[in-house]
């Protein structure tokens, strides 16, 4: 009975990681691409993705801030990155797939750092070429 309480309550322990990653087509539009450029206000390097966030300059003037999905930190780091190449102040021009619900999302396909002009892997699993 203890054995099967214990492998009851390790089974739910799992659910929120395993809900917290998903498939690119759960949440994400491959018909959907954008191109946008902006400066990095924030990175966070987290499981299960690395998120990026970008303020980009509306036709009006305005700002709005964009967040992107990247891979695993495991994954950016075996192909290269490390958590400073890419620093808030940067400025990106960034190739992606909008979010499905509308919002400022988007998994980031391409990723150039504009003073560099150096390109970043960015390990998206849309499976499709911008």
């Amino acid at each position: 009975m203890r054995r099967a309480t214990l492998t009851c309550l390790a089974s739910f322990s799992l659910i929120p990681a395993a809900l917290a990653h998903h498939s690119f087509s759960a949440e994400f539009d491959a018909d959907k691409p954008v191109t946008l450029t902006g400066t990095v206000t924030n990175v966070e390097w987290r499981n299960p993705h690395v998120w990026f966030y970008v303020d980009v300059r509306n036709d009006d003037g305005s700002a709005a801030n964009w967040g992107f999905e990247l891979a695993s930190p495991n994954l950016l780091l075996r192909n290269g990155w490390t958590p400073g190449s890419m620093k808030v102040g940067d400025v990106v021009k960034v190739d992606a797939y909008r979010a499905k619900n509308g919002l400022n999302l988007a998994n980031a396909h391409g990723v150039t750092l504009t003073a560099t002009g150096k390109t970043l892997f960015t390990g998206s699993s849309s499976g499709k070429d911008l």
